[in-house]
């Protein structure tokens, strides 16, 4: 029996895969458990085209991501912090200041996909950050941090 799985099962696929199961399987557990459909000649075609068309929504959205990447990797920003006279800085520079400053510049990230690659910041200086806008495409930005 041919299924349609509506959700990822470890060991048998991932969501929208066509799969072979045992009849059995497939019609006490998974499709009336809503993890399947039974993979019909015209749930093939449906499930084709929504493949089509999610296909084209990705390569859009990752069309958008290398284009907001390109926009972003000439950006400097700078990031203000209390300092000692030593260049010492007290605390130290997380995501948080560096998503705000993005924000300063005009671009909206997540300060859950910005990752510092010198982690922690300690003290005053120049420091890269990388920015993953798309599963596939990722940007390195530079960011000062000086004293306020």
């Amino acid at each position: 029996m041919e299924v349609i799985l509506k959700k990822d099962l470890d060991r048998l696929g991932s969501a929208n895969e066509i799969v072979t199961v045992k009849d059995g399987y497939g019609r006490n557990y998974l499709i009336p458990r809503g993890l399947a459909v039974l993979a019909t000649e015209s749930a093939k075609k449906v499930h084709a085209e929504n493949q089509k068309q999610q296909a084209h929504k990705a390569a859009k959205i990752k069309e958008d991501a290398e284009a907001i990447a390109e926009k972003m990797s000439s950006v400097k920003l700078q990031v203000g912090a209390k300092a000692g006279e030593k260049g010492k800085i007290f605390g130290s520079v997380n995501t948080i200041q560096i998503s705000e400053a993005l924000e300063k510049e005009g671009y909206d990230i997540d300060r859950r996909n910005i990752t510092i690659v010198d982690e922690p910041i300690k003290e005053l200086g120049s420091y890269k950050a990388t920015v993953k806008l798309h599963k596939e495409v990722a940007v390195e930005v530079d960011f000062e941090v000086v004293a306020e």
